[in-house]
C-alpha cells in the first residue's frame, strides 16, 4: 500500500488558479512555463506526484522539485527560473553612460564617413575605443550588449524623425489669428444653413501643387476579356511630358473648387488664377484668400495686379485691417477704398 505523502497542499488564490489555468493550456507562452503549470495545477487540484508524471511524461523528481518551489516560494515564483548568475553585472552605470553618450553623437564627428549610426558600427566602435575611455568591461561588447543598453532608454540612433523648426517669433500670434479665420467661417457657415442671408465676405484658400510629373501611356489600354484578363491592361512603358503645376482655390462656404493646370508656377500664373476667381464672384463681396508665404503671392507683379481688381467694381466701402505680409493670410477686397497694404 502506497504511503500518504507529507506534503502540504498547494493553496492558491482564485486569480492564481485562474493564470495557472490559461497558462497551462497557452500555445504561446514558453513550453517550460506552460509545463510548470500544468505541474502546480494538477498538483493544487489534488493529483499525487506519480500521476502527474504518469500525465505529463515527467521523471517524478522533477516533478517534486517544482512542487517543493511552489510550496516554498509560491506559484508565481515557481513559474519562472531564478537568477543563476553569482556575479555581479560587469558592465558598470558608467560604461553604459559612456556608450550612450556615443549614440546621441554623429559618426561625423568621430571621424566616420556615416552620417547616422548602425548597431554594428556603434558596437565596433564600442570595442576599439573602450579601453582607452576607461571602460574595459566593453573591450568584447557585442553588438547584443549595445542593443541592451540602447533598448533601457530606449533610443535608436540608426532612425530619423522629422521636426519643425520654429522661426518666426510670432507664430503663436499668427497662428491666432488665422485659426479665429476658420472660426468665423464656421459660424458663417453655420448662420447660412439656418436660412440667413449668405455672408458678403466669402473665404477662399488657395494653394499650389507645383512640379508635378505629367507623363502619358505609349500605347492603348486594353479593356478586360472575360474569363482570361480581369483588369485592364496597360503599358509598363511611358512618355515624358515635362511637369505642371495645378492651382486650385477651394471656397469655403460651398466647397467649389476654382483650378487652373500651368506649366509653370509664377506670378502670372497665380495672377491668372486671381482672375478667374474676380469672374466667379459678383463685384459687391469681399474675397479673403488664405494663403502662404509662396514669392509669387508677394511678388511686385502681384501687387500691381490688385487695383486691376477693383476698377469697376461698387458696394459699399468695407474697412478691414489687412495684416503685415509675412502672416499666412490675406484680405483681397474687391473694393476701391481697400488696395493691398491699406
Amino acid at each position: 500500500m502506497a504511503g500518504k505523502s507529507k506534503r502540504p497542499k498547494l493553496v492558491l488564490t482564485p486569480a492564481e488558479v485562474s493564470q495557472l489555468q490559461q497558462l497551462r493550456q497557452s500555445r504561446t507562452a514558453p513550453w517550460r512555463e506552460v509545463q510548470r503549470a500544468q505541474i502546480l495545477w494538477r498538483y493544487h487540484a489534488g493529483e499525487t506526484i506519480t500521476e502527474i508524471a504518469r500525465a505529463l511524461q515527467m521523471t517524478r523528481k522533477s516533478i517534486g522539485k517544482w512542487i517543493v518551489r511552489g510550496l516554498a516560494q509560491g506559484a508565481r515564483a515557481a513559474l519562472k527560473d531564478t537568477y543563476h548568475c553569482p556575479r555581479a553585472p560587469v558592465i558598470t552605470e558608467e560604461a553604459k553612460a559612456w556608450v550612450l553618450h556615443l549614440a546621441c553623437s554623429k559618426p561625423k564627428e568621430l571621424g566616420y564617413a556615416a552620417e547616422l549610426w548602425t548597431r554594428k558600427s556603434l558596437a565596433q566602435h564600442v570595442r576599439q575605443h573602450a579601453g582607452e575611455a576607461g571602460h574595459p568591461s566593453l573591450a568584447r561588447a557585442a553588438k547584443a550588449t549595445v542593443q541592451r543598453i540602447l533598448a533601457a532608454q530606449p533610443l535608436h540612433p540608426e532612425k530619423v524623425s522629422y521636426y519643425l523648426e520654429r522661426r518666426d517669433p510670432n507664430f503663436e500670434a499668427k497662428m491666432r489669428e488665422i485659426l479665429l479665420v476658420y472660426q468665423e467661417v464656421a459660424l458663417q457657415n453655420e448662420t447660412s444653413s439656418l436660412g440667413v442671408t449668405p455672408p458678403q465676405v466669402v473665404t477662399v484658400s488657395v494653394d499650389e501643387k507645383p512640379g508635378l510629373q505629367a507623363i502619358a501611356n505609349t500605347a492603348a489600354d486594353l479593356p478586360p476579356v472575360p474569363g482570361k484578363h480581369a483588369t485592364v491592361a496597360r503599358d509598363h512603358e511611358y512618355k515624358r511630358l515635362g511637369t505642371c503645376s495645378i492651382l486650385a482655390a477651394l471656397d469655403l462656404h460651398n466647397g467649389h473648387v476654382t483650378a487652373r493646370v500651368e506649366r509653370r508656377h509664377r506670378s502670372r500664373e497665380f495672377i491668372a488664377l486671381l482672375r478667374d476667381l474676380d469672374h466667379a464672384y459678383p463685384p459687391d463681396c469681399m474675397l479673403r484668400l488664405i494663403l502662404d508665404n509662396h514669392s509669387a503671392h508677394l511678388s511686385k507683379e502681384t501687387r500691381a495686379f490688385f487695383p486691376r481688381i477693383v476698377i469697376g467694381t461698387s458696394g459699399k466701402p468695407q474697412k478691414r485691417r489687412s495684416p503685415s505680409r509675412d502672416v499666412w493670410y490675406r484680405d483681397f477686397v474687391k473694393n476701391p477704398s481697400l488696395t493691398p497694404g491699406g
